[in-house]
């Protein structure tokens, strides 16, 4: 057997998994220790136009576990034209992103192998073939070089959650997991991590604890949580399997709506008189539940200060951060416990900080990342310009508002509108873009309009009926206000949602919606509050980036009215930690933001919830306030950006976009004239270039729907002619260049060409259109395949066809 005439896929098969496996099957188990070929992100969402695409995905050729869910070794193959080491970079990519301490490459003759935990030493070796490590050599190794004793071993090796289901966790979910189990085997007690919002930060903590509690390290652990709906969605979802050793801490009747609209009865773990019933293992709460204004509201000092020995905060970037905080509180009063914190977005200020407490994140998982991987939804920006938000105004001399309050004379700005200046066309306005935007696309794609203050949000709703009274006629849910305040709003939150669930279909709110709320189908968030805080930005952006691909969600648009999406442009913009410096005397200056931080600072009547049913405190609003009704505002600008196959956000015609992307794959016409006319598919070709964001039907739209592919980048990248379809067709039927086949075979080709003429390149490469009347007329794919004389012989045909289609082009 020749070695180098096999293709990588048979190394693989005769070499490298025999050598994986052990000569008699000895080393590692192939049914529960050896992944082949493993995806493990899923592909960038790349959006042109309204065309959407997934990327290539990872996929490493092995990846080892020692245990289920413990990833411990990758292994890159290649074939034996390659030399042994030839897969290691790629090899030690994956290991990276994959979190495990050993990678391998090889070729079939050996294989190299780099110890990621090795400090000194021999880092790298070849090995021979029949030499590979067993997972035990590898644990043990990866054990000494922790320093872990048996017992750290035991927590660290402590299954997994399994229900029998396909559910597993992602690769980044895994990290995060198991790099939390080992710190705590390490005795590490303070641990922070941060997971963009929409991936899994609730099962990541369900795993963490279920390990802990299993294993015995964990007895009693406390969860907090600072939305009702997070504790009710938390405990008939992920935390479910904890079952009657769980509870919720309220002094409420714990009564929720579940989806079904069922009335579910929470356990819970106090009674009428606030005496904690204290034989649960797992206990939920809002911390706002277990604290409150006076002394002896503070429910959690029922507890002894050493009565749990895990206690998890989620969203822990929140104003409650800060020293004197809720949540600092409890955790300090029960500061012998080990902590977790949980965030999208860690904050770092000179009062709030809980890097500070938590010290730096042991593992991070970034927006960007999850965009990057295809795990989140890619967005388009539509930013709006409104004339008087641009320019200001100004009221004319003793001007007075609709209800003859005399108007202060000074000039307004967007600071003002929708706090003490109310202009009521303006809302209007947005209404109609809103509007507008939902009729060119999906009348019924679930919305959430993010608005200053809760009187801004309902008078917002009344815009969005007036602007829709044919839906709103038809279902007086269409649209709702969903604030902090308002109980028949609260009330549809688990239906908008719920993918199943219609309505309601446009949402308004202030704060109540920006954390927490899982909406898995919202396609469209705009932005008509001033947002300085990009923690709480963050946040509002995350309520669009999950994806469903079941409900056709894989990307959202965000429609900006008051430029919030200039803090894209921010080196913080992501999943890295949001440091924000407040300069002492005689540093340089920088503009504050932190007193106008709308993510600390409860504003205008605001939804921040200081209790467990959600009531909007909602600070003083201001003493005058004034309603204008008779002043126009128009739109002065809109523009379109999107996501490039980088993740930066650019304002860009598709054209240009696609001109750049294929003179960096080809530098000149001659470049991509040897590569179209070598490939043995040109389809090939075109899916390269989709993959990096080329779509050729969006171009085709502005271009011309008659012309080829081919034509089509000819024309946009290298300035060349476009020839149609037809035109290429009717130039090879005047060559005649088929006579060398006989009658029928002939027939099959000039119908392949007047396909190609209807329907491009793609139905002439597809075996498929040989079941296509009226090709199928002249008999079954098998006879067709046989007047050629072999597939191969057809296949050498459909290429010579090609090459006289573009050989004019050549």
């Amino acid at each position: 057997m020749d070695k180098k005439k096999l293709t990588e896929t048979d190394i693989r098969t005769k070499f490298i998994t025999p050598a994986i496996v052990g000569a008699n099957g000895e080393k590692w188990d192939v049914m529960t220790q050896i992944r082949e070929e493993y995806h493990f992100t899923r592909g960038r969402v790349i959006v042109r136009g309204k065309t959407v695409q997934r990327g290539e995905s990872k996929k490493a050729d092995y990846l080892l576990f020692y245990k289920p869910n413990i990833p411990i070794a990758v292994v890159e193959a290649k074939d034996n034209n390659h030399g042994v080491g030839d897969g290691m970079q790629q090899a030690l990519e994956y290991a990276e992103m994959l979190d495990v301490p050993f990678a391998y490459s090889s070729n079939g003759d050996a294989f190299l192998e780099h110890d990621r935990t090795a400090t000194s030493g021999v880092v790298t070796r070849e090995i021979p073939l029949d030499q590979f490590p067993s997972p035990e050599e590898l644990w043990q190794r990866y054990c000494a070089a922790k320093g872990y004793s048996s017992e750290q071993e035991s927590i660290a090796t402590e299954p997994y959650y399994d229900d029998g289901s396909d559910k597993a966790p992602r690769y980044y979910q895994l990290n995060a997991i198991n790099r939390t189990v080992e710190a705590i085997a390490r005795g590490d007690d303070r641990i922070l991590l941060v997971m963009a919002t929409g991936t899994g930060k609730t099962y990541t903590a369900f795993q963490i604890i279920w390990r802990l509690w299993k294993s015995g390290t964990k007895k009693r652990i406390l969860f907090l949580v600072d939305r009702n709906i997070l504790a009710n969605q938390t405990m008939i979802g992920d935390f479910k399997p904890f079952k009657s050793a769980m509870c919720k801490l309220s002094a409420r009747n714990n009564t929720i709506e579940a989806n079904d609209g069922k009335k579910i009865i929470l356990p819970s773990g106090v009674s009428h008189d606030r005496k904690i019933d204290k034989s649960y293992e797992i206990y939920l709460s809002l911390y706002q539940a277990v604290t409150g204004v006076e002394e002896e509201s503070h429910l959690y000092k029922q507890f002894s200060p050493d009565f749990f020995d895990l206690v998890i905060i989620d969203e822990c970037h929140r104003g409650s951060a800060a020293d004197d905080s809720a949540w600092r509180q409890i955790l300090e009063y029960f500061s012998a416990a080990t902590q977790i914190g949980l965030t999208a977005t860690p904050k770092e200020t000179k009062d709030v900080s809980n890097i500070e407490y938590f010290g730096d994140p042991i593992y991070t998982y970034s927006l960007r990342q999850g965009i990057s991987d295809g795990f989140l939804a890619p967005y388009k920006v539509v930013r709006i310009g409104l004339d008087k938000d641009l320019d200001g105004w100004r009221p004319t001399v003793g001007q007075a508002d609709k209800y003859g309050n005399l108007i202060e004379d000074r000039e307004y700005n967007e600071r003002d509108y929708d706090r003490n200046l109310i202009l009521e066309k303006r809302t209007e306005q947005v209404a109609a873009k809103i509007t507008e935007f939902l009729q060119a696309n999906d009348r019924y794609a679930k919305t959430i309009v993010f608005c200053e203050n809760i009187d801004h949000a309902e008078r917002m709703r009344q815009a969005l009926v007036n602007a829709n009274p044919d839906l709103a006629a038809a279902n007086n849910k269409y649209v709702m206000r969903i604030t902090g305040d308002n109980d028949e709003g609260k009330a549809q939150l688990d239906n908008f949602i719920d993918p199943e669930s219609t309505y309601p279909v446009i949402a308004t709110t202030s704060r109540l919606m920006t954390t927490g709320v899982d909406a898995q189908t919202c396609q469209l968030i705009v932005l008509d509050r001033r947002i300085n805080s990009m923690t709480e930005f963050k946040q509002i952006i995350g309520r669009g980036t999950r994806i469903n691909e079941d409900f056709g969600k894989l990307y959202f648009t965000i429609m900006d009215f008051k430029r919030a999406t200039a803090l894209f442009a921010d080196p913080d913009f992501d999943g890295d930690p949001v440091q924000i410096y407040e300069p002492d005397e005689g540093d340089s200056v920088v503009p504050p933001d932190d007193a106008d931080d709308s993510d600390e600072v409860n504003e205008d009547g605001g939804d921040y919830i200081i209790d467990g049913d959600g009531n909007g405190s909602g600070s003083s609003q201001p003493a005058v306030k004034y309603y204008v009704d008779n002043v126009e505002v128009l739109v002065a600008t809109e523009r379109v950006q999107y996501l490039d196959s980088s993740g930066r956000l650019i304002t860009e015609s598709l054209k240009d976009y696609s001109r750049k992307t294929v003179l960096s794959e080809y530098q000149s016409l001659d470049g991509f004239l040897s590569a179209w006319t070598t490939a043995d598919r040109k389809q090939v070709v075109l899916e390269e270039l989709a993959s990096k964001g080329v779509f050729l039907d969006e171009l085709a739209d502005q271009v011309g729907r008659d012309y080829d592919a081919f034509d089509l980048i000819c024309h946009i990248a290298f300035d060349k002619p476009p020839l149609t379809r037809k035109e290429r067709a009717d130039n090879v039927k005047k060559r005649d260049v088929f006579t060398k086949y006989g009658d029928k075979a002939k027939s099959v080709l000039e119908a392949l060409l007047e396909k190609y003429s209807d329907g491009g390149l793609r139905s002439v490469e597809s075996m498929d259109i040989l079941k296509v009347e009226p090709i199928s007329g002249l008999g079954t794919p098998v006879e067709i395949i046989k007047l050629f004389g072999g597939k191969d012989a057809y296949l050498a045909a459909i290429r010579e066809l090609e090459n006289a289609l573009y050989s004019e082009a050549a």
